[in-house]
């Protein structure tokens, strides 16, 4: 299933502050902690604690917040289905960032292992 054009504006539009309150009390209410999220968050887009406060701040929405972010190399190994989209369907890079974000921030409260999350290769 692919997202609607009306999906993919909706996402551009938000803004990630208002988002990111509803991914920590996610983490939160599993066990998890916000510094983790923090980690996540700068695994996918290189954004450190201050540059997401500052960010945050700025109100920016999703598309500005993907814009600047440098994603990580290993995002395109997050794949599975999220919010009922196969991640690695969808064709908006936009919405696919998004999702990655929804993804790892799924993971994360699902207990699953840091090194799993951010994509880390195993140890032999």
């Amino acid at each position: 299933m692919q997202p609607t054009a009306e999906h993919n504006a909706r996402i551009a539009k938000m803004v990630f502050g208002s988002v990111y309150p509803h991914y920590v009390a996610k983490v939160e209410s599993k066990g998890r902690t916000e510094k983790e999220l923090r980690q996540v968050i700068e695994w996918l887009t290189g954004f450190d604690e201050k540059k997401l406060k500052s960010l945050i701040d700025e109100k920016v929405t999703f598309e500005t917040f993907f814009k600047r972010a440098k994603l990580n190399p290993n995002a395109r190994l997050i794949t599975g289905t999220i919010c009922g989209y196969r991640i690695e369907e969808i064709d908006n890079p936009l919405t696919k960032q998004a999702r990655y974000l929804d993804k790892l921030v799924d993971e994360l409260a699902k207990g699953r292992k840091m090194e799993k999350i951010l994509r880390q290769p195993s140890e032999k």
